[in-house]
């Protein structure tokens, strides 16, 4: 008998884990984008990615209040393109939830040194898994409490980095050099705008990791929904707000390339000593926190739902004694670990932080085409699936999510040639495993057949 998730997770727990997933894309990351685009150019990638967002959330929500299952993305596709169709979202998905935790990791590394210049940012950061990945082990109901939690004062914080800087803060600033390092548009801002394209996603990039958790939700056909849209609303107000502010404190060209920029934007104009700066780095840890713990049960649920249906080792598919699936919680660790002491890699002169965001968002968007083409496709083969929520204005909304989704797979390739290949070689080396699992595919099809005429 295949192993079953327990449903425990309310509205206000999945409206936490929606959000806490991605809030630490608001507190760094993002500004790796303005040394691509400025911050003119880069306000205009976010603000056509938050559309994006938007309506693919809006779409997205359809597939999970009506197939709710841990492997989400993965599920949909299956149901609506077969095997191979789910191993692609499948792998994508998982690239998404790997790559993600050890840049964050690096990020609480990178915060907890302002205070502590004398630790190795890299220990801090496999400490952070450590103590996670024992959370996440530990259940699911207390888990998802802790990230409700580090959730709300995250987002308490990012409201007083705002209050902070606002008395300090300058349009002029804020437009200097906005245009890919220019003072006037030029057709070379287009090409930094789509170059930027990876850090403006990174604003949002997880959010539809509550579908791994919609097994484990109760009433997932009314919960889920409520959860998805206040937690896109949520944070596209603090997406934008914190660019903004951050860009207007001082020279934004000196935030561009560090991985810790809300910190420094406040140093500017409240100093390194200010109570306010050494507040904002410990509770703004609570972003990172949340972020890096809810991601960890995102990737579990991933590795767990595709063990489960026999295309990645039955190992991973086992359940502790607290009905978690530890397996696939220690696993994705072991490869995020490996990532964090992997910076004698370069790819295309970007920082390791970096190149994992970009690796990350390849995996995120690939995901997000394979949704909406499910999504199109099951409402042509199943019309009588149970849908208690429908994307609005469909066809036009998730038309708008799947076109702008292209397009920035298409910027990426063409911006990012050596981490594209290496994404690319990564789904290949998935298939090639994919190959090899027909038979227990098969066996685990028939035990389900034999269950279900029992």
């Amino acid at each position: 008998m295949k192993e079953k998730l327990k449903p425990t997770l309310g509205t206000l727990q999945l409206w936490g884990i929606a959000v806490g997933l991605v809030i630490s894309g608001e507190y760094f990351g993002w500004s790796y984008g303005w040394g691509a685009a400025g911050t003119l150019g880069f306000l205009v990638t976010t603000l056509f990615v938050a559309a994006m967002y938007s309506c693919f959330i809006f779409s997205f929500t359809e597939l999970t209040t009506a197939i709710p299952q841990a492997g989400g993305p993965f599920a949909y596709s299956r149901r609506a393109f077969g095997d191979t169709g789910g191993l692609i979202a499948g792998i994508a998905t998982l690239i998404e939830f790997v790559f993600a935790p050890p840049a964050i990791a690096m990020a609480i590394g990178a915060y907890l040194n302002v205070q502590f210049p004398e630790v190795n940012p890299k220990l801090i950061a496999v400490c952070a898994y450590l103590i996670f990945m024992g959370l996440n082990i530990i259940g699911v109901s207390i888990a998802a409490t802790f990230e409700l939690l580090v959730t709300l004062l995250a987002v308490i914080e990012l409201l007083v980095f705002m209050g902070v800087v606002a008395p300090g803060f300058s349009l002029a600033n804020f437009v200097a050099h906005g245009w890919a390092g220019q003072e006037t548009f030029s057709l070379a801002s287009v090409s930094g705008m789509f170059a930027a394209i990876p850090f403006a996603i990174w604003f949002f990039l997880a959010i539809e990791g509550v579908a791994m958790a919609a097994e484990e939700a109760k009433e997932p056909r009314r919960t889920i929904p409520r959860a998805y849209i206040s937690g896109i609303l949520t944070l596209v107000v603090l997406a934008i707000g914190v660019m903004v502010f951050a860009g207007g404190a001082g020279d934004w060209r000196t935030l561009s390339g560090i991985n810790d920029p809300l910190p420094q934007a406040m140093k500017m104009l409240v100093g390194n000593d200010s109570r306010w700066m050494h507040m904002l780095v410990w509770i703004g840890l609570f972003g990172l926190i949340a972020s890096f713990h809810g991601i960890i049960m995102g990737y579990s649920r991933q590795f767990f739902a595709l063990a489960r249906e026999g295309y990645l080792p039955p190992s991973l598919a086992r359940l502790s004694r607290f009905n978690t699936p530890h397996r696939a919680i220690l696993a994705g660790g072991a490869v995020g670990i490996l990532a964090i002491f992997s910076d004698g890699i370069s790819f295309q002169g970007m920082s390791l932080t970096a190149a994992m965001i970009t690796m990350s968002v390849f995996g995120a968007i690939v995901m997000y085409i394979m949704s909406m083409l499910s999504l199109f496709k099951l409402r042509r083969t199943a019309p009588t699936l149970a849908r208690s929520y429908r994307a609005p204005g469909y066809p036009l909304i998730p038309g708008i999510a799947l076109c702008g989704s292209v397009i920035c797979l298409i910027a990426m390739l063409w911006f990012n040639p050596q981490i594209g290949a290496l994404f690319v070689g990564l789904m290949v080396a998935g298939y090639l495993y994919f190959l090899t699992t027909h038979s227990r595919r098969g066996a685990l099809a028939q035990r389900a057949v034999a269950a279900e005429t029992e």
